[in-house]
């Protein structure tokens, strides 16, 4: 069984993202054979506002990158301020080693006040995860607050893209090397050797310096 996680960067909870994550997990999880489990930003507490390198967040955090990292298939979704993701969306991948999301399958879906934000995804999402060597579903799922009521997704439109998504998800799941068959997280180890938590192919980009 694969192992799905969904992650919405969204600063607020309850929030429309964190209601288009939900779905788009739901809908893929239904077709795939898979457990699923959703985290948003504020799961990460406040280690992540100060963290400069990824040994910086606290247990909880770093507990949340691990999940991350292990993930056959993840859902990430974030909400679109001035054409482009949450700044700490951003941050927390930042800390994340280059390789530590190779091959995996990733939806990508955000949120924004219009559509006019939605080619945010392509310009700036999907180029993201290609700097991982992720695989990014073709479909992927924007929601304007049009496409809510009183908090509930009800658009047409998007739930046939989010079963257009589920259909590669499920497609494409038997052909990449998934993360279950040799995760990148190296587990165990104890708290004096927090550095040897991950190991990036490439130790020197690790961190952040600009």
């Amino acid at each position: 069984m694969l192992n799905i996680v969904g992650f919405s960067g969204s600063p607020r909870r309850p929030s429309k993202t964190r209601t288009l994550v939900e779905a788009a997990t739901d809908a893929i999880s239904t077709i795939v054979p898979a457990q699923s489990i959703i985290f948003d930003l504020v799961d990460l507490g406040p280690s992540i506002g100060t963290a400069c390198r990824l040994e910086d967040l606290d247990g909880k955090a770093l507990t949340l990158a691990e999940r991350i990292q292990q993930a056959d298939i993840l859902v990430v979704g974030s909400p679109i301020y001035k054409a482009s993701y949450a700044g700490m969306f951003k941050h927390f991948f930042d800390l994340l080693p280059p390789e530590s999301l190779r091959d995996k399958l990733v939806c990508l879906t955000a949120t924004g006040g219009s559509h006019r934000h939605a080619l945010a995804i392509e310009q700036h999402m999907r180029p993201l995860f290609a700097f991982f060597c992720a695989v990014s579903l073709p479909t992927v799922i924007f929601a304007s607050d049009d496409d809510f009521d009183n908090g509930s997704l009800h658009s047409a439109n998007v739930r046939d893209r989010l079963r257009a998504a589920a259909s590669e998800a499920r497609r494409l799941a038997s052909s990449v090397t998934l993360a279950s068959a040799g995760s990148r997280v190296i587990l165990g180890e104890t708290a004096a050797s927090p550095k040897s938590l991950f190991v990036p192919k490439h130790p020197e980009r690790e961190g952040i310096s600009t």
